[in-house]
């Protein structure tokens, strides 16, 4: 018997029967379509667009969003929100420095130890949301600001490079295939992914996620302890900070303790795009990596027209504007 099957039965979760189901691949289409169109605008814009260096360059940027926006999914789909995913995941990577730099930790326990960490954040996460009783935008905006001033405090103000750390650096930019220059940190996000559609699609944490954000009163009606499965969703979001912030260290060769700031938005903005509601009970993995891509390829084909970083923080406001509005829309049809 699976671990589905022995789940108490809950009430029916938004977004889980089969009308929304279609109307879920629709949003998903939709989304892939906006993808499409994107690239193909600025691939007429600019002649370096369409080139395998900068396809590379857009991968590499969606593993960190990407990375993020899998664990903020959870977190929306059970009603919830996440700001402090930029900064915890700067945190993490100055902890990963600590670990490996400071305290000369071998790779093996560093790296989980620093990825741990990111469960230690989103666990306080929701044990001030679930216990306290604090709302998850008070409760994140805190540790975003708690997970900012650590990060400067533990690095001093100064980036930590792990150029004596062997083999670090290749967990994100090394090649898996010896020959192929596919980079292993896309290789990573793709199996993360997979393990949380898994989770989200088949298993329990699944199930109560999807039951909570349709109707928490009822799920707790049915005798499901709603506050410990929030605390696990949130714990379980970390992770995935934990994990982006060994990804972008990785790749930067540094710890660099300023460098969260704005990718909880993008992050968010990379869900909501990818048609999860932020009213909680749906959304998809799938959707959510196509969101991120989405916002990789805007950030690089802005980047690529040398559009000034103040306009592309507009369109980019802009473009989180049109995705909520069009969650608002979705929301009143059903």
């Amino acid at each position: 018997m699976t671990a589905t099957r022995e789940a108490p039965a809950g009430p029916r979760p938004r977004g889980r029967g089969p009308g929304t189901a279609v109307r879920g691949r629709l949003q998903q289409l939709l989304a892939f379509g906006s993808l499409i169109v994107c690239s193909a605008f600025f691939s007429v814009a600019s002649p370096f667009f369409f080139t395998y260096g900068n396809f590379t360059a857009i991968l590499f940027s969606t593993v960190v969003i990407g990375t993020l926006a899998i664990g903020t999914t959870f977190v929306i789909i059970a009603g919830g929100i996440d700001l402090s995913t930029g900064t915890g995941m700067a945190l993490c990577a100055v902890m990963s420095g600590v670990f490996l730099v400071d305290l000369g930790l071998p790779l093996v326990l560093g790296v989980p130890a620093a990825i741990l960490f990111g469960g230690l954040i989103g666990l306080v996460n929701g044990c001030n949301v679930a216990v306290l009783g604090i709302p998850p935008f008070i409760a994140t905006l805190a540790m975003m600001l708690v997970a900012e001033g650590l990060a400067l405090v533990l690095s001093d103000s100064a980036p930590i490079y792990f150029t004596e750390v062997e083999g670090y650096v290749d967990i994100s930019t090394g090649n898996l295939v010896a020959g192929v220059n596919f980079p292993n940190a896309v290789l990573i996000l793709l199996a993360v992914a997979l393990l949380a559609g898994f989770l989200l699609n088949k298993t329990v944490l699944g199930r109560y996620t999807y039951s909570i954000g349709s109707n928490e009163e009822a799920t707790a009606l049915s005798g499901i302890d709603v506050r410990k499965w929030k605390i696990a969703i949130y714990a379980f979001a970390g992770l995935f900070i934990g994990l982006a912030g060994v990804m972008i260290s990785a790749r930067l060769g540094s710890a660099q303790p300023a460098t969260g700031l704005g990718y909880e938005l993008q992050a968010i903005a990379a869900v909501v795009i990818g048609g999860t509601s932020l009213s909680g009970g749906r959304g998809s993995i799938v959707g959510t990596l196509i969101g991120a891509l989405i916002i990789s390829v805007l950030n690089n084909g802005l980047q690529i027209m040398s559009i000034p970083q103040e306009w592309q923080n507009v369109i980019l406001g802009c473009v989180i504007l049109v995705a909520v509005y069009t969650d608002i829309l979705r929301k009143k049809r059903s």
